[in-house]
């Protein structure tokens, strides 16, 4: 087990099929005490029930407050007594192009995928480094790297860039306190986030631009976040891992 007796938070684990579920039952099979935070409290703990092993939780949180954060941290820190790890998943997408943005889902888009991954992070390094130890990992996306990307627009890609350049600069302030910062740039994965936008046709074009000839599965992405909070990567900090079947090489 690679993380036995650690304690880890995942922000947006509850869907079903979402990536931060995933990722919580793979640290979870490898011994996490995991809490599952979500808006959706009875998705949450049918989440946490559904993991393997015992003691994990669940709290309703929204990542866009920072008094929300800091207050889930507590109870976390009440239950546990540490947080080891923290998976900023919880994101969302836009497909809108550049003329049709508005500012409200801007905002919307910003708020919580970069917003929601700083309120975590600054709600969880006070614990961290006292300990001296800790891993962060956040969601960025292939868009962020190739200007946008299948489903998102530029105000999404600009967030997720805005989450590559975030993650770079905590890694460089947390090296000191032995806190690792990285982040994961998926490009297509199995999930619902796309709210089934893609035809069937529209998938076929896609998988022919990717190498692998398919899009990626949530707990491949799952198997990357564990890499990242174990310590197999103890010396790998302020990168950005690329999971996206050689649709993007550079």
């Amino acid at each position: 087990m690679l993380i036995k007796g650690q304690v880890a938070i995942i922000t947006g684990a509850a869907s079903k099929r979402g990536l931060g579920l995933a990722t919580a039952r793979l640290f979870a099979e490898h011994g996490a005490r995991v809490a599952i935070l979500d808006l959706d409290l009875a998705a949450a703990k049918e989440a946490a029930a559904s993991l393997k092993g015992r003691g994990h939780m669940a709290l309703k949180c929204d990542v866009t407050n920072p008094n929300h954060c800091l207050k889930a941290v507590e109870r976390i820190l009440a239950r546990f007594g540490r947080i080891d790890i923290l998976a900023n998943i919880a994101g969302i997408t836009s497909p809108q192009r550049i003329m049709e943005v508005d500012a409200a889902t801007y905002d919307r888009i910003f708020d919580i995928n970069m917003r929601g991954t700083l309120h975590m992070t600054q709600a969880v390094v006070p614990v961290m480094r006292p300990q001296k130890s800790g891993s962060i990992v956040n969601m960025s996306s292939v868009s962020a790297q190739r200007g946008g990307g299948v489903f998102g627009g530029s105000h999404y890609a600009a967030a997720k860039g805005a989450v590559l350049g975030y993650t770079k600069a905590c890694a460089r302030e947390l090296g000191p306190d032995n806190i690792r910062v990285n982040a994961i740039c998926p490009s297509l994965i199995n999930t619902d986030i796309t709210g089934g936008a893609l035809t069937p046709a529209r998938l076929a074009e896609i998988n022919a631009t990717i190498p692998m000839g398919r899009p990626g599965e949530a707990s491949e992405v799952a198997g990357c976040c564990l890499f990242l909070a174990s310590s197999l990567s103890s010396y790998v900090t302020g990168s950005e891992i690329d999971i996206n079947g050689g649709s993007h090489i550079h």
